[in-house]
């Protein structure tokens, strides 16, 4: 059995980015930039007032002058004059600062009276002006390619005036969920079946980390069926299956595949839930088997299919986010395989739920988080230190 380091760091190393495709800025939040953006002009492109008030030139302006007001500046619409001698232009936020002014006097440091300005404050030259380009000047680096945008970024290429980006495309996962025990929600159940959970599951799981979702019919357990439904994921990024994944007699993924060019890499890992987990290719196609129990489907997806979904959005490789927690609970020792508990947080205190079958989803929908347990890991007080997975950080 592979371990789930070795695991998820050969699925990782198998996997590239999508390729560069140009959005519109509106739409481009949540990629991943595949060319780099720079300053399409100089922000702002003249000084400016920081504050409401009058420009005008410090040595005019000690206190207790009294200065002419010539003209306004409100913020798109400059003063078109050059500033005399002990004259002075009111003036408001963002407004470019007029020709022969160094400093704003803030209104409320100021008393107008019919058409003069009287100074009530020292002033310094270049006080409440921002400078041409104290954002950023034309032609500056501003955002870096693989860096995944966020609110803020899509502000600043707005200001750098950049209409559109070129980002990497979402990655598309065909999701093929088998069995003949499942039908969709909503439709009659089968003598003895139950409604799949898994591929909604998954497609939301998808979307929520920036990925596109393509839920293939369900698969009877009859390969030429599970063949044939699997090429519906011809042009996807990557197909993942559920189901059919063990070691049973109808457990066909693997056997099904095989004549369509299926290349298996490993089978089985040292977790749990999810021991039975597949990844290989179908052609070109890269393809992982998720088991079909509805909790170890959604755990081996965090472990394993998130970190994928990245690397295909263009980030770089890397293990699923943990944090520091405490357990609440005291906890035996571990055996050979990776364990993943369901649990609650309180502050940093994650609980695990009492019973953890891999076919309660309940128990899935209530945690907050997946203490993890490393193999062999010995057992510990309830108090002591140990690494979460936290839930709602993922979007899960």
């Amino acid at each position: 059995m592979q371990s789930v380091e070795a695991a998820r760091a050969r699925i990782l190393a198998a996997l590239s980015a999508t390729p560069p495709e140009t959005v519109a800025l509106a739409e481009a939040a949540g990629r991943v930039l595949a060319r780099p953006v720079a300053a399409r002009l100089t922000q702002p492109p003249s000084a400016v007032s920081a504050m409401d008030g009058y420009a005008l030139r410090a040595a005019d302006a000690p206190v207790g002058a009294r200065l002419r007001v010539v003209g306004e500046a409100p913020a798109g619409h400059p003063f078109a004059g050059h500033l005399g001698p002990g004259e002075a232009v009111r003036i408001f936020t963002g407004a470019f600062i007029p020709q022969g002014a160094d400093s704003i006097l803030l209104q409320e440091d100021a008393t107008a009276e019919a058409g003069t300005v009287l100074v009530r404050e020292t002033l310094t030259p270049g006080r409440w002006v921002r400078p041409a380009g104290l954002d950023f000047s034309t032609g500056e680096s501003l955002l870096q390619a693989g860096r995944k945008l966020t609110a803020r970024d899509i502000g600043l290429a707005a200001a750098a005036n950049h209409p559109w980006l070129t980002v990497h495309r979402r990655p598309r996962i065909g999701i093929l969920a088998t069995g003949d025990e499942i039908a969709l929600p909503g439709d009659p159940l089968p003598m003895g079946g139950i409604v799949s959970s898994n591929a909604h599951a998954l497609a939301a799981m998808l979307r929520a980390a920036g990925a596109e979702a393509v839920i293939l019919p369900i698969a009877p357990d009859d390969a030429d069926a599970i063949a044939t439904l699997a090429q519906g994921a011809r042009g996807c990024d990557m197909l993942v299956t559920t189901g059919g994944a063990s070691v049973g007699d109808h457990d066909l993924v693997q056997k099904a595949l095989i004549p369509g060019g299926f290349a298996l890499d490993f089978w089985k890992i040292a977790m749990r839930p999810g021991k039975p987990l597949i990844w290989g290719r179908l052609g070109e196609t890269p393809m992982l088997g998720l088991p079909g129990n509805p909790v170890s489907a959604l755990v081996c997806a965090v472990v394993f299919l998130l970190p994928s979904v990245s690397v295909m959005a263009g980030l770089p490789a890397a293990a699923t986010p943990s944090e520091a927690a405490l357990t609440g609970a005291d906890l035996a020792a571990n055996d050979q395989r990776e364990d993943y508990l369901r649990c609650r947080l309180d502050g940093e205190v994650a609980t695990p739920f009492s019973r953890q079958d891999s076919s309660m989803l309940k128990t899935l929908a209530q945690a907050d988080a997946l203490l993890i347990r490393a193999p062999h890991a010995a057992a510990l007080l309830a108090g002591s230190a140990v690494r979460i997975i936290r839930l709602s950080a993922l979007g899960v």
